[in-house]
């Protein structure tokens, strides 16, 4: 499974054969990203795509110097699994 960052629609997505699982972030300020939504089709729910969305947008945040908001909560769980990210969090 490829991810492609979307820089003009603000997602992350990937191209299932059942559609295209994304997450979408808005900018809330500067060097500020807020990942506002993860939407993966139902028949390849369960298979872990979202955490790997979550992965790829984390690792262009980090990479590109940003924080983030996690306003959806598969990424606020996610992150909250893997406390390792837990510096790219703006409180």
């Amino acid at each position: 499974m490829q991810i492609e960052h979307d820089s003009k629609a603000r997602r992350f997505k990937a191209e299932l054969p059942t559609g295209t699982a994304y997450l979408a972030y808005a900018t809330a300020e500067e060097k500020v990203l807020d990942f506002y939504s993860t939407f993966v089709p139902p028949p390849a729910r369960g298979q872990n795509i979202a955490a790997k969305l979550v992965e790829a947008a984390l690792g262009y945040a980090r990479e590109q110097g940003f924080r983030v908001i996690p306003s959806c909560w598969y990424v606020a769980l996610w992150i909250q699994r893997h406390p390792e990210h837990d510096d790219l969090v703006a409180h």
